[in-house]
């Protein structure tokens, strides 16, 4: 089975990251399409081994990426085609479709209550959604809550599985000479209390809120870990609030330790570094951020997180569900900080999420997908994150950016 992955972007985001975990679990060959962005993990992607060609996409309507991607998967031969992210699932189902590809994945990353990816859920979005994804075989829900929220829309419950998020928990474990490394890397003092937060610097993510939380915890620290059309505003907000001096903007971190700019600590590195993870978005549609915090063995707080919220109660109980407000994260933080800071045991949580495992429910869908094979419909109990076996039966080029000189360049420079 051959396989094409296409994608939106690839800067550091979750669905990006968990795009290139995946591709070093499944057994298949496979390539990767970013419609634009081949940003750093597309480099990442490159130095396992891997090929990603950029469509160069020059804005939400260009057109001529569906013949220009259309073509490119006549050419390939490929068996599957996978979309990840909205754009790249409009796009890439109605160009595998044309190509004549018969089984079409697609992966549904980011739907939220009101928004799905910044945009508003208004109607002409959820109709462009529902049209393309009947030119689909499967959609791939990335929790049981996203896959209530595809059936309410009115995607069809036998089209949709539940697929989770896998991690790598091992890469997470806590490590003292990363903390110290980390720590001094970044500014920070080497007793202080340090909250931890990742994600992209945008809106939804509600970053505003732990810098609200952080004016009326003298002694803690914030460090955020992301890139985004917020950061300006966050900076000008500490700046207000007089906690500039203890907001450390620590940039884009890749999983494996190899930033853009060749010098910012890995993810891992950066959990081992603070001491607690808050999470104040009110939109999750998986939460791996809190997932990947009680790796590392961290205390985490969040608002929403259906990566923890769909499973049994007491399989996370080092993470805390908590209000929405600067005043809510206070109280929590504040517990965190004066309780003993030990890293707790790492959960049952994480083990329900290892990658391993999803990966191996991804080829089952591929594999009845390809067969035209019924399965199941999905149960969408709280702990419903299993995907049933298949069953039997019914029914112009874009640049490579492993050969273009800018990418890989730098991604020679990054591998030195």
């Amino acid at each position: 089975m051959k396989v094409l992955h296409v994608i939106t972007g690839l800067g550091i985001g979750g669905a990006e990251q968990q795009l290139r975990l995946l591709l070093g679990q499944l057994p298949y060959q496979a390539d990767v399409v970013t419609l634009t962005n081949p940003g750093a993990v597309a480099r990442a992607i490159v130095r396992d081994g891997g090929r990603v060609r950029n469509l160069d996409m020059t804005g939400n309507r260009d057109l001529t990426a569906v013949p220009r991607l259309t073509r490119l998967i006549r050419r390939g031969r490929y068996d599957v085609v996978h979309t990840h992210l909205y754009r790249a699932c409009l796009y890439g189902r109605i160009a595998a479709r044309l190509a004549g590809v018969r089984t079409i994945v697609a992966t549904e990353h980011s739907l939220g209550e009101a928004r799905i990816e910044g945009r508003r859920l208004g109607p002409a979005v959820r109709g462009l959604y529902l049209a393309s994804e009947r030119l689909g075989t499967t959609t791939v829900a990335v929790s049981p809550t996203i896959a209530r929220r595809l059936a309410r829309w009115g995607v069809p419950e036998r089209r949709i599985q539940v697929v989770p998020n896998g991690i790598d928990a091992a890469q997470f474990a806590f490590s003292i000479p990363a903390r110290v490394t980390v720590r001094h890397q970044l500014g920070l003092p080497t007793r202080a209390f340090v909250i931890g937060a990742v994600g992209r610097l945008v809106a939804g993510k509600r970053f505003h809120v732990l810098i609200d939380a952080l004016a009326a915890l003298p002694d803690a620290w914030l460090v955020l870990a992301g890139g985004g059309a917020q950061e300006q505003p966050l900076r000008a907000r500490a700046e207000r609030l007089g906690v500039a001096a203890r907001v450390v903007f620590a940039g884009e971190c890749v999983q494996d330790g190899t930033a853009p700019a060749g010098h910012r600590p890995s993810l891992a590195g950066l959990l081992s570094a603070v001491d607690c993870l808050a999470s104040p978005s009110t939109e999750e549609a998986f939460g791996l951020a809190v997932v990947e915090g009680l790796a590392a063995g961290l205390p985490v707080a969040y608002v929403t997180c259906p990566a923890i919220d769909d499973l049994p109660a007491g399989s996370a109980p080092g993470a805390r569900r908590t209000g929405r407000t600067a005043a809510a994260f206070t109280d929590v933080l504040d517990e965190f900080q004066h309780s003993a800071r030990v890293r707790l045991p790492v959960p049952d949580a994480v083990r329900n999420y290892c990658v391993t495992t999803t990966s191996a429910q991804l080829v089952q869908v591929y594999e009845a997908a390809a067969a035209r094979a019924p399965r199941p419909h999905p149960a969408y109990d709280r702990a419903g994150l299993r995907v049933p076996g298949p069953a039997h039966a019914p029914t112009d080029a874009p640049t490579d950016v492993s050969t273009n000189n800018s990418a890989n360049n730098s991604a020679k420079e990054e591998s030195r």
